[in-house]
């Protein structure tokens, strides 16, 4: 890893998870000593990872993750990555990385601007933040510790894949995650694609927003 400190495996803990859709699959919890940002990232180990594991990179999500907020994709996503890393064999890195970097207070204070009509880029821009925050240094880190050098990464995001390759993981191939779109969330998902060229379907996704702006109830 170029110019960046080791880190090692602090602690590994075997948790059983459970979603309130009923599915359920056993994980080892793995922290970490030596992150170079100081933040308590948690490396989540699932099936039986093979000599190219598959591995997503998911940024924690309060409002989506616990309250199951449907004004993001967070929550499904990161219940579709656990159960497509079980079956394969995998690692999900589950950063704390609020609001892409910047923040719970500052990413609920974003949402009240778009509420006004901007998009999620626009919102933190005009809060004098950056569109995102976010680097993936101790990612790399924790991925080195766990001797993954090479991977598979589950993302709709090119950003995380240039990253790591940056830090001289080896991204095999980058997996696109499914689409989870509500009528509370397409705006953002659509600001996703124009804004940082997620791989998703735009033209599905402006079709979606002309409905839901044409609605009565949207």
């Amino acid at each position: 890893m170029p110019d960046t400190p080791a880190a090692t495996p602090r602690a590994r803990v075997r948790v059983p998870l459970r979603f309130p859709d009923g599915y359920s699959t056993d994980a080892e919890l793995v922290t970490f000593h030596g992150l170079t940002d100081g933040q308590e990232h948690v490396a989540v180990v699932l099936g039986d990872p093979g000599p190219v594991p598959l591995v997503r990179l998911h940024s924690e999500c309060l409002t989506g993750d616990v309250f199951g907020s449907s004004r993001c994709d967070c929550g499904p996503q990161l219940r579709e990555a656990v159960e497509r890393i079980a079956e394969r064999g995998g690692v999900l890195l589950y950063l704390r990385q609020e609001g892409r970097g910047i923040g719970l207070y500052n990413k609920l204070d974003a949402y009240a601007l778009q509420d006004q009509g901007l998009d999620t880029y626009e919102a933190n821009a005009a809060l004098g933040l950056p569109e995102d925050a976010r680097d993936y240094t101790a990612a790399a880190q924790m991925l080195a510790a766990l001797d993954i050098g090479e991977l598979d990464l589950l993302s709709n995001n090119p950003d995380k894949a240039g990253q790591l390759r940056a830090l001289g993981a080896v991204v095999r191939d980058r997996v696109p995650t499914g689409v989870f779109t509500t009528a509370h969330n397409v705006r953002y998902l659509r600001a996703k694609v124009l804004q940082t060229q997620h791989t998703l379907p735009l033209a599905e996704l402006h079709e979606r927003n002309e409905r839901n702006e044409l609605s009565p109830a949207g």
